[in-house]
């Protein structure tokens, strides 16, 4: 979660997690699911307690920052400025493994350590700063932003497999 806040750049407002008791904020919100988990549901809730924005997509799928940013500017105009958009350049086009991710998502840390313990360079691209990987990646993923999604010498791995990746890489 904080890791996620920090990737918004700074925000003014509060944000919830439904850690624990697990699940008790997504059953009340009516998105949890039987299995016991939910899918990825986002409430924008104004200063009153009614809720103005709903957003769910399913857990592989990232929500677009800069649609949430609209979203709090629409209902709370007066809240501190969106944060400026900072875009990443293009991968370079030599580069052997370009791993698509952004500074949240727990499998991108998992990847970059196996990554790491392999001594495996590679060209790491954030899909909340660059929207052109951001649609290459839902190109190869039906749509969703998956990450990390790894293209490796022309190769498309979507989400974190570490044997396909060993396979190709090792």
């Amino acid at each position: 979660m904080k890791a996620w806040a920090d990737s918004l750049g700074g925000i003014s407002y509060p944000l919830l997690s439904d850690f624990w008791p697990q699940g008790e904020v997504a059953k009340k919100y009516g998105v949890l699911r039987d299995e016991g988990y939910t899918e990825r549901a986002i409430f924008i809730i104004d200063k009153e307690g009614r809720i103005q924005y709903i957003d769910i997509h399913d857990i592989e799928d990232q929500p677009s920052n800069e649609v949430l940013f609209a979203e709090i500017d629409r209902i709370q105009p007066e809240v501190k400025p969106s944060p400026a958009k900072v875009e990443e350049p293009a991968p370079p086009e030599e580069a052997d493994i370009i791993m698509y991710c952004n500074q949240w998502c727990p499998d991108c840390r998992r990847a970059r350590s196996w990554l790491a313990r392999h001594d495996l360079e590679y060209v790491e691209v954030d899909v909340t700063r660059n929207p052109d990987a951001a649609e290459k990646v839902r190109q190869w993923a039906d749509g969703k932003l998956i990450t990390p999604t790894f293209e490796i010498k022309g190769e498309i791995v979507v989400n974190w497999q570490e044997g396909k990746l060993a396979e190709l890489l090792l």
